[in-house]
């Protein structure tokens, strides 16, 4: 099996086994085409509430669950990530991403963040399994859709209760895919994931697993998917800023980016912020991401700075306008 080979969620058909992960408050629909640009085979939207979508939240349901149409002219299907504990807010917010044209739904049952755990959802779910295996039967009823579902290994070192929740999800509520970070929430990114655990979940599994944590560099995803025997591999962290590591993974091309294709490509990553917010909010929205692509090019502090005290994508072309004679130099 290489990662180049075509498979399949369910009846849909992914062209290669190299997804985008879903990036909270980063997987937009232009983050998802810049991924697919670059050769992933399936994307994932960022997290959006269950419950904003059921209670018709304008903001979540207007450019949150927006699919641009390059998205459908590219190859591959689009996943929307969604989290919530309660079951008919799953169903009805399930219903309405697919009438917004996903191919397929991904649950977040791994996500660590407090806020999100404190209500019942994300990581807490790895303890109440019938209320995941519920979650999870109502997403497909309500969509018809496919249903992913995103884990990690426990809520804390040594627990392994993700393990056995990805086997009733599959074998209870007919969740098409697993996506399995083999770290616990506990320590979100840090530490040695445990990819033992996955090949013995790619094992057992009646179904096809999606490894996810610890693949930063197309040598560490070699490594981890011959050593996992995973479906399909899951870049995340990774790609921040650096979707040529999509097609380093396909083995599209072995260098890193040049200065100026890096220059080029957060260009495009403005462009698409200003069609997707306007210009003034695009301004504040890319100070995020700015940082990912300067890293790439040794960009000084001071510049670094300065992007972050721009408040419009001029101001920060202005200011990007220093790093061009250095790339023409380099």
């Amino acid at each position: 099996m290489q990662l180049t080979d075509p498979w399949q969620i369910g009846p849909i058909e992914v062209p290669n086994r190299v997804v985008l992960a879903p990036l909270a408050g980063i997987g937009n629909w232009f983050v998802r085409l810049q991924a697919k640009r670059y050769g992933a085979g399936l994307a994932v939207s960022e997290m959006v509430s269950s419950f904003a979508i059921h209670h018709r939240n304008e903001k979540t349901v207007t450019e949150l669950l927006r699919i641009h149409p390059d998205e459908r002219t590219a190859a591959g299907p689009v996943a929307i990530q969604l989290f919530g504990q309660d079951p008919d807010v799953m169903r009805s917010a399930a219903a309405t991403v697919a009438e917004r044209g996903a191919d397929l739904i991904d649950l977040n049952m791994g996500c660590p963040v407090p806020k999100v755990c404190k209500t019942g959802a994300g990581a807490a779910l790895l303890k109440d399994p019938d209320t995941a295996v519920a979650v999870a039967r109502a997403a497909a009823e309500g969509s018809g859709l496919p249903v992913m579902v995103k884990l990690r290994s426990g809520q804390r070192p040594g627990e392994t209760d993700g393990f056995g929740l990805a086997h009733r999800l599959v074998e209870e509520a007919g969740v098409a895919a697993i996506g399995f970070h083999p770290r616990s929430a506990a320590v979100h990114h840090k530490g040695e994931p445990d990819y033992d655990l996955a090949a013995r979940l790619v094992e057992s599994l009646p179904a096809p697993v999606i490894l996810s944590g610890g693949l930063r560099t197309a040598e560490a995803v070699a490594v981890a998917h011959e050593r996992t025997g995973a479906a399909a591999v899951m870049l995340a962290r990774g790609a921040l800023g650096n979707p040529w590591l999509f097609a380093q993974v396909l083995g599209e091309r072995a260098a890193g980016p040049t200065p100026d294709e890096v220059l080029a490509e957060l260009d495009w990553v403005m462009d698409r912020a200003v069609e997707h917010l306007g210009p003034e909010r695009a301004g504040r929205y890319l100070r995020k991401f700015y940082p990912w692509y300067l890293d790439r090019l040794g960009a000084s502090k001071e510049l670094q700075s300065a992007l972050q005290a721009t408040g419009s994508v001029p101001a920060a072309r202005a200011a990007l306008a220093h790093l061009r004679p250095l790339t023409a130099a380099a």
